[in-house]
């Protein structure tokens, strides 16, 4: 439809102010974080309910496709617009503030374009925050729609856990406003619509509000980076520290030596633990924490007597560790997506299986790329205490093969079939699904659950204008 035309409409809606304007620069709507790069017809920033339901009614007479953005930290392309230049762009950025915290529910109300780091600066005010550990600092209503896990999933849980209610704006004639922000923890009077909007990338529905759990602050925490035997003792320890830790322990990292290497390396101020000496072939960050002050039990010291013990007996699953500040040791682990960039093209992977399969699926995967790779660098990093890995690969600059795109689709291919047909795991383990990641999505994907999928969306967003993705 003519752009000018458009842009008039959208004003009438929204305000001059809640459009970006043909001078302004838009690329930071166009180009996702890591993936996606497209031309958006508009880009238009609502800042009430009201007026984003206005939007997708007007949408949806006119036939236009649009797609919802928040944060645009995604990972698989699926908050960005395509080349085609016919997507509006609906920024959520002025959507944001946290409305409501009551702290005897430990809940707190959040519009959607709310940052994370925002509404935890809020919620500390109560002592309280909402436990979601990442790297980026996505908005609340994106983190709802790629289900955001993180380093302290073991813990805490994903979003999905600590998610009350929410708010969302169907793509329907009418711009229907589904609401549900009562903030109870049960409600078994119904179907639980939410869940519609959880992990689908956005393409149900335009999440508005949320309402979500909040839980106590640390008041303290103790970490150590733990080396066993082999890579296969890693499993064993988690139930060691599962049983003797309890409920203190929430986080359970792995990170392979090229991982390390790559974060030291990128990185001067980081102290390398295990200096002089190269970092082990796989270490385990392990993390403690506490809302009890250190009077009533003392993390460091309870750690300390875990690991001492494990080692004094001789056990495998302990051979050496090594104790810090938390923040120093979690540095190493926000360091090493940074540090593989420099100086190499990375191949992702954000794989998944059952914690107690990771060993031998990882041995697998090393055997596969060493007789048919060799030249790939495996800087693995991840989850072990909820079977996730980001089990990336290094094309280094410096590698005798040109790096090739065909090559790197085999590869994917490869790895993929190992994770999902022989280990029974998944090929997203927390990014979601995205146009960067569609075909796998349906490779792998049973075609009755995608038939079921494509439904739901046949009655959410009849004309299929809404997202970057198709369920089909």
């Amino acid at each position: 439809m003519d752009s000018r035309g458009l842009r008039s409409d959208l004003a009438a809606i929204v305000g001059p102010g809640g459009l970006v304007g043909p001078e302004e620069a838009t690329d930071r709507y166009e180009r996702g974080y890591r993936y996606g790069k497209g031309r958006a017809l508009a880009i238009v920033r609502p800042g009430t309910t009201a007026e984003v339901a206005d939007i997708v009614r007007y949408c949806f007479r006119n036939d236009v496709r649009l797609i919802s953005q928040g944060a645009n930290t995604g990972l698989v392309a699926a908050s960005t617009p395509d080349a085609a230049g016919d997507q509006l762009v609906v920024s959520l950025e002025r959507l944001r503030g946290v409305e409501a915290i009551d702290a005897n529910n430990r809940s707190a109300l959040a519009l959607a374009g709310t940052r994370l780091s925002e509404l935890n600066r809020e919620t500390a005010r109560h002592d309280l925050s909402l436990p979601i550990d990442l790297g980026a600092d996505p908005s609340v209503g994106g983190m709802i729609a790629t289900n955001t896990g993180g380093s302290r999933l073991l813990r805490y849980g994903d979003v999905q856990r600590n998610l009350l209610g929410l708010e969302a704006v169907l793509a329907d004639a009418e711009g229907t406003v589904l609401t549900d922000l009562k903030g109870l923890r049960k409600d078994n009077s119904g179907i639980d619509l939410k869940q519609l909007f959880v992990g689908t990338g956005g393409s149900f529905g335009i999440i508005t509000r949320a309402q979500v759990e909040l839980h106590r602050l640390p008041r303290q925490s103790a970490a150590a980076l733990i080396v066993p035997s082999s890579h296969a003792d890693i499993p064993e320890l988690l139930t060691i520290l599962e049983a003797q830790a309890g409920e203190f322990l929430s986080a359970f990292e792995g990170m392979s030596a090229n991982a390390m290497r790559a974060a030291l390396a990128h990185n001067p101020r980081l102290r390398n633990p295990f200096a002089p000496d190269d970092p082990p072939q796989y270490v385990v960050l392990v993390e403690l924490s506490s809302a009890l002050a250190t009077e009533r039990v003392n993390l460091a010291e309870h750690l300390t007597q875990i690991l001492g013990h494990l080692m004094e007996t001789g056990h495998p699953a302990v051979v050496d560790a090594r104790f810090g500040p938390p923040e120093q040791l979690w540095a190493i682990r926000h360091s090493i997506s940074d540090g593989l960039k420099a100086g190499a093209k990375v191949i992702g992977f954000d794989i998944c299986v059952a914690r107690s399969r990771l060993p031998q699926l990882r041995t697998r995967l090393l055997e596969l790329l060493a007789a048919d790779y060799p030249f790939l660098r495996v800087c693995d990093f991840g989850h072990c205490g909820d079977g996730g890995d980001h089990f990336n690969l290094a094309w280094p600059d410096e590698a005798a093969r040109q790096y090739d795109t065909e090559m790197v689709t085999a590869v994917r291919e490869r790895v993929y079939d190992t994770v999902v047909n022989q280990f029974g795991g998944s090929f997203s383990a927390e990014h979601g699904v995205g146009p960067y990641n569609l075909d796998y999505y349906r490779r792998y994907t049973p075609r009755s659950e995608r038939h079921v999928a494509s439904r739901l969306k046949d009655i959410c967003d009849p004309k299929r204008l809404l997202g970057a993705i198709d369920f089909s």
